[in-house]
């Protein structure tokens, strides 16, 4: 087992790093206010059922300059021993009601560890409590990685700490931000501690391959579960008679709209799950996630213009829409098997393929389905809660703003693969006949790449 304590002064993120590491909002207290970790909390990470590493969440050094002071005073009446003999001696003799007891609970933590993590606000400028914390840890002869947290838009300062910690000849440092998570970085640490504890170098690059691999999963399955999303609405259909009859066609429409919504707000709530986020991490600006539903419903007025798709060029597309259905547009697309083209010519296969839609045409039925502009929203507000999932640490205590995305780019060929699953209503649900159709597997494949062509 590799032991790391996670070090620092008080509310740098110590319990915030080992939240995004352990991927869980469970661990720990975070609270915006100093001395919130009182004692030395463990948490450990395994591979493949073998656990690897011990991660120790300590308390803040409050009182750095105290510490100092005492420890210089120990050093001054035992001259022959060493450093780390003289941080032995102060934890052996520091009782439970000494002013320094919390600093004694750190340094034993330490001791007893084969790597330190300094966790780095480097928001902060270098203060002398920073300097005398760093010349007290570097006495425990344990190596050091110091982990700069909160990097975001603050260049500058990072430049100014990393001149700080070469004075102290500590250049293995790490930018690890607790909020903005990228697993790039989390593997970066791992491989930090290979070159620092050599001795557990293969368990190290064991645990890397597993993390890497679980990580490449939660990625895929959260891209899986938009695909299934898009085909699940895309293949739904409700019928609609020739004759004319408002109420029933308005009570058709009610129920295509509310079946949409709920499929969406499944798929939320599973890419919460996938991620190991709940309804409270969820605050969307412009379009609201409250309790676990999207606030703008994705039938308001406005949303096609804020997700860039043009209503009017819409009945043009319709017209190309695919053979076997004819797309009528309106508020929704109303998709009818076109009898006299299919007919016209037709062999048993033609038949076989589109007999469904033969007979409800020569019985006067028609579908109602969601149109290309409702998938294509569909598809938009997934992929931007997919990619801010993907990029949230745990420890984030505000909740996620996830507004109108800037990239509203649809798959290459949108257009032919919605028409395409609109054609087949038996891949709405899961079926081995489905997941082994190689058209389904095609768009299947072209959903997810797409969805994680930046990630």
């Amino acid at each position: 087992m590799i032991n790391v304590a996670v070090v620092g002064h008080t509310n740098t993120g110590k319990t915030s790093l080992i939240r995004t590491m352990l991927r869980s909002t469970e661990f720990g207290v975070i609270e915006d206010a100093a001395g919130t970790t009182r004692h030395v909390e463990q948490a450990t990470i395994s591979a493949e059922g073998q656990a690897i590493l011990n991660l120790y969440d300590t308390p803040g050094l409050e009182d750095s300059a105290g510490l100092f002071l005492h420890i210089k005073k120990l050093n001054a009446k035992s001259k022959l021993a060493s450093p780390a003999k003289v941080l032995e001696n102060f934890v052996d003799n520091i009782s439970v009601s000494h002013p320094l007891e919390q600093e004694a609970k750190v340094i034993r933590q330490v001791l007893r560890s084969d790597v330190l993590l300094y966790i780095i606000d480097v928001r902060e400028p270098f203060l002398e409590k920073y300097r005398i914390e760093l010349d007290i840890l570097t006495k425990s002869a344990k190596p050091i990685i110091p982990i700069f947290n909160f990097i975001a838009e603050h260049n500058e300062e990072l430049a100014k700490w990393r001149e700080q910690l070469a004075a102290y000849n500590i250049h293995a440092s790490l930018e690890f931000d607790t909020v903005a998570f990228t697993f790039e970085a989390e593997k970066r640490l791992y491989q930090k501690m290979q070159t620092l504890v050599e001795v557990h170098y293969a368990d190290l690059q064991k645990l890397i391959d597993y993390r890497a691999k679980i990580w490449n999963q939660l990625c895929l399955s959260g891209a899986k579960r938009v695909a299934e999303l898009i085909a699940n609405v895309a293949c739904y259909r409700e019928s609609k008679s020739d004759q004319e009859n408002h109420v029933a066609d308005a009570l058709s429409v009610d129920r295509l709209q509310d079946f949409v919504r709920k499929a969406e707000q499944r798929c939320l709530k599973d890419l919460l799950s996938i991620f190991n986020f709940s309804e409270k991490d969820v605050a969307i600006q412009k379009i609201p996630v409250s309790d676990g539903q999207w606030q703008l419903d994705i039938f308001a007025p406005g949303i096609l213009k804020a997700y860039g798709l043009d209503v009017g060029s819409a009945a043009a597309k319709g017209a190309a829409a695919g053979a076997g259905i004819d797309l009528m547009v309106g508020g929704m697309s109303l998709g009818a098997a076109s009898a006299l083209g299919a007919i016209a010519g037709a062999g048993w296969s033609t038949f076989r393929r589109y007999g469904d839609e033969i007979k409800a045409k020569v019985q006067g039925t028609q579908w109602q389905c969601a149109d290309e502009n409702t998938l294509g929203v569909l598809y938009l507000r997934q992929k931007h809660l997919l990619g801010t999932l993907m990029h949230r640490g745990h420890a984030a205590a505000d909740a996620m703003q996830v507004e109108t995305p800037d990239n509203k780019k649809l798959p290459d060929d949108w257009s032919k693969l919605t028409s395409t699953l609109r054609q087949n209503p038996s891949w709405q649900k899961p079926s081995a006949a489905r997941n082994n159709d190689k058209n389904y597997q095609a768009i299947e494949t072209k959903l997810i790449a797409t969805l994680l062509e930046e990630k």
